[in-house]
């Protein structure tokens, strides 16, 4: 539906360098990156704000790199609102509406229509500076979506929401994507919020793109050790890699880990905390990795605990509160860990 080929634009002294995106009709898509990876230099050259430097971005077959912001059938929502103080919420929301033509009773209509699915029919009449955040970014999302645009970018739309304001909108977000299905490229840095809205991310650093797939692909087998890290993946660690017998074997200090995936040298490795069973007796398991070790320190959450268990690494594994009270695990314990060969996966 939407692709970017060698997009490239350079401001000032940052660059973004050739960007190559294939976006489905449809989809909802987020790109998620560290605040100055270059994620809204890119919304901003797909809406035309900016001309890029080099290469196209294409919209259903057709190339649009040289039409002006208001001929792409575009709509962009801002992470401050972008509202027009001036007039109410009606006015705010019909005002692309005059460009396209349509009559008076239809633009009241589509308006209203628009105001009910997004929950603001109340606040037609009123003015913005006296709505809260999250009847702000409703409004502001009533106007982009009002116009049936062929792409919907939204730049960070939840971060300047309270955390319950943030969540409601989130799901607004969702349900109206399903119901529009108007494909959606929504930037972030929160990871939590790609992961729980994306149907497929995008990973930006530095004005490039690391790694694109699902969350599931990114948070269990990020490509890089910039993205392990900021996508929070908490067993991360380094060693020499050597393949045996159609398995790898990574020395980290003294300690060899198993992998199924096949790669020798230097590595990176990433184990999920999820992904590690712990006993406290030895398990019997064709696991290709168990080791001993001693629980060294344990966080109680709502309903989790975090433990680091050290078996000449420290391993941190995450255990239901349940399961860590009844194995009776206290600080100093010695358990027992195991893991799949599949759950080591090399970076």
């Amino acid at each position: 539906m939407i692709e970017t080929k060698n997009l490239s634009r350079k401001i000032g002294n940052f660059a973004l360098e050739a960007v190559d995106l294939n976006i489905e009709e449809g989809e909802y898509f987020c790109v998620l990156g560290p605040t100055g990876s270059g994620k809204t230099i890119l919304m901003e050259t797909i809406a035309g704000i900016y001309k890029p430097d080099n290469g196209s971005i294409i919209i259903n077959g057709k190339e649009i790199s040289s039409q002006l912001p208001k001929e792409r059938n575009i709509s962009m929502v801002y992470q401050d609102f972008m509202l027009f103080p001036n007039m109410d919420v009606r006015k705010n929301i019909e005002f692309g509406l005059h460009y396209k033509g349509f009559k008076k009773s239809r633009i009241t209509e589509m308006v209203e229509n628009t105001a009910k699915m997004l929950g603001i029919s109340h606040l037609l009449e009123r003015r913005p500076l006296t709505l809260s955040g999250g009847e702000k970014q409703r409004t502001a999302i009533a106007r982009a979506i009002i116009t049936e645009p062929e792409l919907l970018l939204l730049d960070e739309p939840l971060s300047s929401l309270d955390t319950g304001t943030k969540d409601r909108i989130g799901q607004e977000l969702l349900r109206i994507h399903q119901l529009k299905k108007t494909t959606t490229i929504h930037v972030t840095h929160s990871f939590e919020e790609a992961f729980s809205l994306a149907d497929r991310i995008a990973v930006m650093h530095d004005g490039k793109i690391l790694q694109v797939g699902t969350a599931e692909e990114v948070f269990n087998r990020p490509n890089s050790r910039f993205i392990a890290d900021f996508v929070g993946v908490e067993n991360l660690f380094h060693g020499k890699a050597f393949i045996q017998d159609n398995l790898t074997e990574i020395y980290v200090n003294d300690l060899k880990i198993i992998s199924s995936t096949l790669k020798s040298g230097d590595v990176s490795i990433s184990i999920r905390p999820e992904n590690i069973l712990v006993s406290i007796n030895p398990i019997e398991s064709s696991a290709r990795n168990s080791f001993s070790g001693v629980l060294t320190q344990a966080t109680r959450m709502k309903s989790i605990v975090n433990v680091i268990i050290n078996a000449g690494i420290p391993f941190r594994v995450v255990l239901t509160k349940r399961t860590y009270d009844d194995m009776e695990l206290s600080i100093g314990r010695e358990v027992y860990l195991t893991f799949s060969a599949s759950a080591v996966h090399i970076i």
